[in-house]
């Protein structure tokens, strides 16, 4: 049977880690939910971007002539 100062100390050390582990799961919350928000926006802007956006056609043919400097 383990000394009483043995259990102690090993209750101790559990409640540390158990200490740190809820610190740490509490800052990676913190972090997917700041992940998610930049998501949700980037996604609010990808939508607005898209109707900002001329809609897709076939594109007008063009004369390369056109296209030539004003010297030829």
């Amino acid at each position: 049977m383990p000394a009483p100062d043995d259990t102690d100390q090993r209750l101790t050390n559990l409640e540390i880690k158990a200490s740190f582990m809820d610190d740490a799961l509490d800052q990676l919350d913190q972090i997917v939910t700041r992940q998610q928000n930049q998501i949700d926006l980037l996604l609010q802007e990808l939508r607005w971007l898209r109707q900002q956006a001329p809609e897709a056609g076939p594109a007008p043919t063009r004369n390369l002539r056109d296209d030539l400097p004003p010297h030829y």
